[in-house]
């Protein structure tokens, strides 16, 4: 009984670790990026969109907001229920319709179903990893210019059907020699992340810079801590991610 007594103990000490470790890595995101905050009005409707980093196994025949199945277990679940939990009187509906393995073209072509028809206030996209990986690894072809013509024509499309969402650009990111990510993604991959940087800038979006955010996090644990293949999170590198997202809320 005392021996786990004191295994329980020593779990819980190095939960608390590992998210005081996250909220300080975030903190210091914010403060060196100057990420413009978001107001949540009552009622508003907010929606996670992308692939795989977002879908996070979650329960795609669950169609309900606000519902832990709903959402996987990556960041978009961790930062939905801080949200909710934060913001109680303000009767917010919640969505994630990340959806594994999509590309900008995969976005465009759903849409309608999984994004105007839920009409969001707020709209949060981490898209562009699969982007490029398909270039490596099915031979795929498209360029970065290609990437930020089909980005565009997104939020194009996007701000006409909603002119005032607000939007959450956040950056693809890579954790380097962690499985996946190899010298082989390099020079490439960055011209993939810089676009996001000026697609945000161009939609006046709010930038999530998860490359820098990681990067800092493997200042405190290596990368294999805070993901499993260099693209996918472990749950500390979910809440870090989530905690990163949180910044651009007031």
């Amino acid at each position: 009984m005392e021996s786990r007594r004191n295994f329980i103990t020593k779990s819980l000490l190095a939960l608390g670790s590992t998210a005081a470790i996250t909220h300080t890595i975030a903190a210091n995101e914010r403060i060196t990026t100057n990420i413009a905050r978001i107001n949540i009005k009552k009622d508003a409707v907010i929606l996670f969109q992308g692939d795989s980093i977002t879908d996070a196994g979650r329960n795609k025949e669950n169609m309900q907001p606000n519902v832990a199945n709903a959402f996987g277990n990556g960041y978009a679940m961790l930062a939905a229920s801080e949200l909710l939990n934060n913001h109680a009187s303000k009767n917010l509906a919640i969505y994630n319709k990340g959806i594994s393995g999509n590309r900008v073209p995969d976005l465009i072509n759903r849409w309608e179903k999984d994004t105007f028809s839920i009409n969001p206030d707020i709209l949060s996209i981490l898209i562009g990893v699969n982007d490029f990986w398909r270039t490596k690894d099915s031979g795929a072809s498209n360029s970065p210019a290609q990437f930020k013509q089909q980005y565009q024509q997104l939020l194009e499309q996007t701000l006409q059907k909603s002119p005032n969402v607000q939007l959450i650009i956040g950056e693809p990111f890579a954790v380097k020699n962690v499985k996946h990510v190899t010298e082989d993604w390099y020079p490439d991959f960055p011209e993939y992340q810089q676009v996001t940087k000026e697609i945000a800038k161009e939609f006046k979006a709010t930038f999530i810079p998860y490359q820098s955010v990681f990067d800092k996090a493997e200042k405190h644990a290596p990368g294999s801590y805070w993901t499993t293949d260099g693209v996918h999170t472990t749950l500390a590198g979910a809440n870090l991610m989530a905690q990163a997202w949180l910044n651009a809320f007031k």
